[in-house]
């Protein structure tokens, strides 16, 4: 694959981050309930795309970059997830909590294996949901 192709691979998936990440914060107003559920109906395509997950994460996170505002980490989550199953890669967003002090926090895993924020929030923090 010749490198302009891949670069616009590329920039095809940070616009499409972006555009997600947009489409978040229209749908936010509705509820988590809703978005939630709107994530847990997106199905891993049945053929895994050229795109690896470490492409997909740099995307989300350069979208996030060019953003109108500072997308917080369940933004994020759920758009890296969407666009990771969109690729046909088997991702989960997790929400999880510390109880003292209370922080709450959500990341993405690929095979049980934290592929968007640092590893031992695994460790750190009990789950609340897979989406």
């Amino acid at each position: 694959m010749s490198a302009r192709l891949r670069a616009a691979r590329t920039a095809v998936l940070v616009v499409r981050a972006w555009l997600a990440l947009a489409a978040f914060d229209v749908a936010q107003p509705a509820g988590f309930s809703r978005v939630s559920g709107w994530l847990r109906r997106q199905r891993i395509a049945s053929r895994r795309s050229s795109a690896t997950t470490d492409q997909v994460i740099w995307s989300v996170e350069e979208a996030c970059v060019w953003y109108v505002k500072r997308a917080m980490c369940l933004q994020r989550s759920v758009v890296a997830t969407w666009l990771l199953r969109r690729h046909g890669i088997p991702a989960q967003t997790v929400i999880g909590y510390r109880p003292l002090p209370f922080e709450s926090h959500a990341w993405v895993e690929v095979d049980g294996q934290v592929v968007n924020d640092r590893p031992q929030y695994q460790r750190a923090f009990r789950v609340l949901d897979r989406l």
